[in-house]
């Protein structure tokens, strides 16, 4: 079993008189800087004048600067902008600016894992990652919570740089609810492969094709919305909560039978195959190869799909019953 780490193992005092520097205020930029400011640390932020993300910062009572003059001096420097600009962000505005002894860090290994940046031999390289989107971060730190993290090392410069990341994993209220160790490479390749098979690419797809199933066999389109998405959340809140075996005690043995008797029909010996001809593409760097160049051409079929999901009937039978449901509007 993995250690974990909590607030016990992790000294916030490391990082006190240290200039932070978030670069990008996205989902987790935002998060990770005002929870490292409501924990008494000097965070500055860097964020491109006039977009959304800028005036978001403003609003929450930041001064943006650019990269480069937010690098300058920085002690810790976290890039949060997207994987697919980071390399350049970096290359244009941070490499030559980051001083000597800083700390150099990431919240999704790609970019250091799949070589988009090199970085010098004499800064640490930290990853912290929370296990949760910025919002949620931020929401659990604000209530006295916290959002599981993990931690790795991928340069250990200053031989203190595991410490490092666990005061930074405290800043950001990681070590409340748990923080565990790994290595860029597992975490980089754990990330991609569950968002593309479990997470999103197949969670998302099971939906869409449950839906279109009852739709085409005749069924009304808001039953099938409610049967195949609505009640999603319900099943994943009880196996959050206590695990698989809690969500069965409190379905019924209908239901329990069924995902015994028919689950695997649906997650077949062919389902995993391909899973592991996809775990396979993101290890060996064929994904990573295909995403950076679907940017460079304008992201044709990125673009394409999106377009196309918009006008999926599951989106217009959703947005019209969400709208029906004022509890889902405090979100």
């Amino acid at each position: 079993m993995a250690k974990v780490y909590y607030d016990k193992d992790a000294d916030l005092k490391l990082l006190k008189g240290k200039k932070i520097t978030i670069i990008g205020y996205g989902s987790q930029g935002h998060a990770q800087s005002q929870n490292l400011r409501d924990s008494g640390l000097n965070v500055v932020v860097a964020e491109l004048a006039g977009t959304e993300n800028w005036k978001k910062a403003v609003k929450d009572g930041w001064k943006p600067v650019s990269a480069g003059k937010a690098t300058e001096n920085a002690d810790w420097v976290q890039m949060l902008v997207a994987d697919d600009v980071q390399s350049v962000v970096y290359k244009n505005e941070v490499a030559n600016k980051l001083k000597k002894g800083a700390v150099l860090g990431f919240s999704h290994g790609f970019n250091i894992h799949f070589y988009q940046i090199i970085p010098p031999e004499d800064v640490d390289v930290i990853l912290v990652a929370p296990k949760g989107p910025g919002h949620l971060v931020r929401r659990m730190y604000q209530e006295g919570r916290g959002t599981p993290n993990l931690i790795g090392v991928y340069q250990d410069a200053s031989g203190k740089a595991k410490k490092l990341a666990l005061a930074y994993s405290k800043g950001i209220g990681g070590t409340r609810a748990g923080v565990i160790e790994t290595t860029f490479a597992e975490e980089t390749e754990t990330d991609l492969f569950g968002e593309q098979v479990v997470l999103c690419g197949g969670l998302v797809e099971l939906i869409k094709v449950g839906f279109e199933t009852l739709v085409e066999a005749g069924y009304q389109p808001e039953i099938a919305y409610f049967e195949c998405l609505h009640e999603m959340k319900l099943i994943i809140d009880m196996i959050q909560e206590g695990g698989i075996g809690w969500m069965n005690y409190s379905i019924s043995d209908t239901a329990e039978y069924g995902e015994y008797s028919r689950g695997k029909r649906i997650i077949t010996g062919k389902t995993r195959r391909e899973m592991k001809k996809i775990l396979g593409e993101v290890r060996s760097g064929e994904f990573a190869r295909e995403w950076l160049l679907e940017n460079q051409i304008g992201r044709p079929v990125f673009n394409k799909r999106r377009k196309e999901w918009v006008k999926h009937p599951l989106e217009i039978v959703g947005a019209k019953l969400r709208g029906m449901m004022p509890w889902l509007k405090k979100r």
